[in-house]
Order: C-alpha cells, then sequence, then structure tokens
C-alpha cells in the first residue's frame, strides 16, 4: 500500500509513519508551518523521523492559517492553556480546546495531503488520528475520519482513502506501539511552544506524560518538569 503521511513529529503522527512503513511504500510525509509556536520544532523533528524511516518528506507553508485565528497556537500574546492532568478528560478539556483550535486545520491537512496522494499515486493518507484526543477534539474523532474518508474518496480520481490507525487508541498503548518500533521520546515533538525543550505543561506535553506514567515508563520523559 502507498501513502502519504501527516507527520508533525508528534507521538500519534511518528507512530503513523511507522505504521504506514510496514504497510508498504510512503510516498511522501508532510509538516504543515501554519505559523504555530512550535513550527521549527517540529519540522526539524520530523525530517530526522523521516531520514531514519527512508521516506522523503516535505514542508507545506499555509500562513493564512495564521492570518485568519487569534488561538493561542501562533498568537505569541494569547497565553498557551497547561491544564492540570486530572482535567484531560474532564468537560474543562474542552475549554483548553477551545483556546489551541485552528479553523478547519486537520481538514485542510487531510486535503491537501489528499492532492498529494493523487499526484504521487497513493491510494491511502495516513493520520494520527487517536481516541484520547477524538474525544475533546472533534477533527481527531471516528465520526470526522468516516466523514472525511468518505469526502477524499469522491474528491479524487482513484478514490484515495484516509486511514487512522490509532482511532481506536488511548496514548498509553500509542506510547508502547512507539517503543515497539524503536521510537524513543527524544525523537518526538509534542509540545505547543517551541523552545530548547518540550515544556511538560500543556495540554500535549501533559497527554505524553500521563501516558509515559500510566506505561510504567515515566523515566522517558525528555522535556522540562512542571
Amino acid at each position: 500500500m502507498r501513502s502519504v503521511v501527516l507527520l508533525s513529529a508528534g507521538l500519534d503522527s511518528s507512530v503513523g509513519l511507522a505504521w504506514a512503513v510496514e504497510q508498504g511504500e510512503v510516498a511522501l510525509a508532510l509538516t504543515f508551518d501554519y505559523g504555530q509556536r512550535s513550527a521549527a520544532q517540529e519540522v526539524r523533528h520530523a525530517r530526522e523521523l523521516a531520514l531514519r524511516f527512508g521516506v522523503p518528506h516535505r514542508v507545506v507553508e499555509l500562513p493564512f492559517l495564521a492570518e485568519i485565528t487569534d488561538t493561542a497556537l501562533v498568537n505569541r500574546d494569547a497565553a498557551v492553556p497547561e491544564p492540570r492532568t486530572e482535567a484531560l478528560d474532564a468537560p474543562a478539556a474542552t475549554q483548553t480546546a477551545r483556546a489551541v483550535w485552528v479553523p478547519n486545520r486537520n481538514g485542510v491537512f487531510v486535503n491537501v495531503a489528499g492532492a498529494f496522494a493523487e499526484a504521487l499515486g497513493a491510494e491511502q493518507v495516513v493520520a494520527g488520528f487517536n481516541a484520547e484526543e477524538g474525544s475533546t477534539f472533534p477533527d481527531n474523532s471516528v465520526a470526522y475520519v468516516t466523514a472525511a474518508d468518505a469526502a477524499l474518496t469522491l474528491s479524487t480520481w482513484q478514490g484515495v482513502r484516509l486511514v487512522a490507525p490509532l482511532s481506536g487508541m488511548r496514548k498509553d498503548r500509542i506510547v508502547e506501539l512507539a517503543l515497539a518500533r524503536g521510537i524513543g521520546m527524544g525523537s518526538l515533538w509534542s509540545c505547543y511552544h517551541g523552545g530548547e525543550r518540550m515544556c511538560g505543561r500543556c495540554e500535549s506535553c501533559r497527554r505524553l506524560r500521563r501516558a509515559l506514567e500510566e506505561c510504567g515508563r515515566g523515566e522517558l520523559w525528555s522535556g522540562e518538569t512542571g
């Protein structure tokens, strides 16, 4: 199976890349720069992952996304939420999600990847959408994957599919898959910020840290403490 992979260099997309390599040929790994705080770190880690897995890599710039939103991911004057670990699955998580929401971001990513897939003769777009974030972010949910897959097959001549192999999994299981495939935590960038090290306090960092602790591998956390 020939794939185009969405690769942000976070835990989920990195395991998605490994999965796609196991399934067949990866025609291209795509990383998007839309002016987010973490763009430089995401690009650097994604390039290193693509090189390690021996797949072509491309960065696509989408500056218009930063222009049309005031999200904390691109607005340096807005505070990035730092939720407590125990609040990640609570109703409060919806409020923090709004603060980092980028209009139709995954919809744009999937359709750009679909265009590359059609041009490169790839049968599928692989995304790292998962059950844990799907419960908070609607564009990570199984319902979204199902709908986007149906649309993608109709908007591409050869019927490109959207595949999310992690859609039924929580982060602890995905960590186990990463470690089993030799993906070290230092190879990832799962932080909303773009500092020297992952902050350990934003929602994305909290989810990774919790997953490591639930797996009994908390010592593998490689970011700042907080």
